[in-house]
């Protein structure tokens, strides 16, 4: 998107009727009210930061620099010229944004600059030091706000997903700790990021920071058009996916080769790469054991895995039927001693046993195992995995909020030969028989007539090279036509976000 306001910041093309007037010139009047007084000037810039502080990083940086000597930014001997013009330019275009002017001292620096260019100061609230000290501390604080937030967000997910759900069991007198449900590394504005924009000033090199600062994903700017006309309702929504569209991962993704991404809301799995895009239905984890946002890579696939069930379930499921032997050998449960790696028979463990944690309870591979006939491996601290399901009536519904946290695939097999680096079809046939699935090859076909021979031909599959995989969490997408589609905000991370953004709303 072409954002020419942005270009007018060079400071010899800055139209100031005042620029000829300085600072200095100032200091010659004798009535109090055009005193000029640096020290004046920054007692007012730390009452400023003190009263407007909203804990943002990038206001902790600016009552920093400037308690620590920091050099005016905006005023100097000229007044204040064209580099203020190029950032209100920008400033007033934030309503287009579905925000308020008021986190931006936009009415306030329009005011100031007034007073400045008609010198038009008294001996009240308008003195020339206390005029400068707020067109200093705005010009830097909305500033600073704007492109840190268009580049980095204005809402930062850690801090607001990651202090939602409590984890269960904690001790008594221990703190309180929280499920971590947002892990994707995404960039974080700092001490030199800072500093950098600060040195763009100096340059005066702003209208083009400004420019770099935007979002660079298309789907944010089809969501800002729509917010044109969006009802009242309808305008939350598009603001927190217009703010989803603001988080950078740490790392640039290559997006030229095979990828996965899963959006949760939409219950669907979309990969690209590799030929024609494949999608499909997914079930994922329910409001209380909500699936993990997550960036990683994935690593292997594993045919007809056992299912080392979670602590957690074995706690609040499983142990409730402790000596119960038919419900282990029913479900082909066994039940394993960590330290010694000794199998125990159902009905000598008990209930406190199985909680204790010294002891695994796995599921054998094979047909009923509750991860299906595949998995799909990849490297992430909440042991959640892409897995086929014993349960496929799971994709009938319409909401699939069913697991654990893990994200059952509707197509499997297909999710698989997308993932191999072209595979020949005698692979394909192999990965078929181990699934249990009809061979397609006359080779296969022939194989399976023989009731001696092997049914479990592949039992791991390296992904060479990894497939990048992101679980997300968009309420407004495309959905697999590409049709821009409304999903349902199935873990109320839309009404969290909406109260971390509210005080940038108009």
């Amino acid at each position: 998107m072409c954002l020419s306001f942005l270009v007018c910041g060079c400071r010899q093309e800055a139209q100031n009727p005042n620029k000829d007037i300085t600072i200095e010139a100032f200091s010659s009047l004798k009535t109090p009210a055009f005193a000029l007084s640096s020290r004046s000037i920054r007692k007012n810039i730390a009452d400023l930061c003190a009263s407007n502080d909203t804990g943002r990083p990038e206001d902790r940086f600016i009552r920093d620099y400037y308690a620590g000597g920091g050099s005016f930014l905006w005023i100097d001997r000229y007044g204040v010229d064209g580099r203020a013009d190029t950032l209100m330019a920008a400033l007033r275009t934030v309503g287009e944004m579905g925000f308020g002017d008021g986190m931006f001292f936009v009415d306030g620096i329009g005011r100031d600059l007034q007073l400045v260019r008609n010198l038009d100061f008294d001996e009240g609230d308008n003195t020339i030091n206390k005029v400068m000290a707020r067109l200093e501390y705005s010009l830097t604080a909305a500033y600073l706000r704007y492109t840190t937030g268009q580049k980095f967000g204005f809402v930062n997910p850690r801090n607001i997903f990651n202090r939602l759900d409590t984890v269960a069991d904690i001790p008594p007198g221990q703190p309180t700790q929280y499920k971590r449900l947002f892990d994707i590394d995404i960039q974080r504005p700092g001490k030199d990021y800072f500093a950098m924009a600060v040195r763009q000033i100096d340059i005066d090199s702003i209208g083009e920071f400004l420019r770099r600062s935007q979002p660079g994903d298309t789907l944010y700017y089809i969501l800002k058009d729509r917010l044109k006309t969006a009802a009242r309702a309808d305008r939350m929504r598009i603001l927190c996916n217009m703010e989803r569209l603001r988080w950078r991962e740490a790392e640039e993704r290559d997006t030229t080769g095979k990828r996965i991404v899963v959006n949760l809301p939409a219950y669907h799995l979309y990969a690209f790469g590799g030929g024609e895009p494949l999608d499909m239905m997914v079930g994922c984890g329910t409001r209380k054991t909500k699936t993990p946002l997550l960036a990683s890579e994935i690593e292997r696939m594993e045919v007809n895995p056992v299912w080392n069930i979670p602590v957690s379930i074995i706690k609040n499921e499983v142990s409730h039927h402790a000596g119960d032997a038919d419900y282990f050998e029913r479900n082909r449960y066994r039940i394993i001693e960590r330290e010694s790696g000794e199998e125990l028979a159902p009905e000598d463990v008990t209930a406190d046993m199985l909680k204790s944690g010294r002891y695994r309870v796995a599921q054998d591979g094979g047909e009923g195992n509750s991860m299906g006939r595949i998995v799909f491996r990849f490297p992430n601290q909440f042991s959640v995995f892409l897995h086929d399901t014993s349960n496929p009536s799971v994709f009938l519904r319409s909401a699939r909020s069913v697991s654990h946290g893990c994200v059952r695939v509707q197509k499997p097999f297909e999710l698989a030969a997308f993932l191999l680096d072209e595979p020949d079809e005698w692979l394909l046939d192999r990965l078929r028989i181990s699934m249990d699935i009809k061979p397609e090859t006359e080779r296969g076909k022939e194989y399976v007539k023989d009731p001696e021979r092997p049914v479990k031909l592949v039992s791991g599959l390296a992904v060479k090279p990894h497939v990048p995989l992101l679980i997300t969490y968009y309420t407004i997408f495309p959905n697999e036509k590409g049709v821009l589609t409304t999903y349902p905000d199935i873990y109320d991370y839309d009404k969290v976000m909406e109260l971390a953004i509210k005080p940038f709303i108009k």
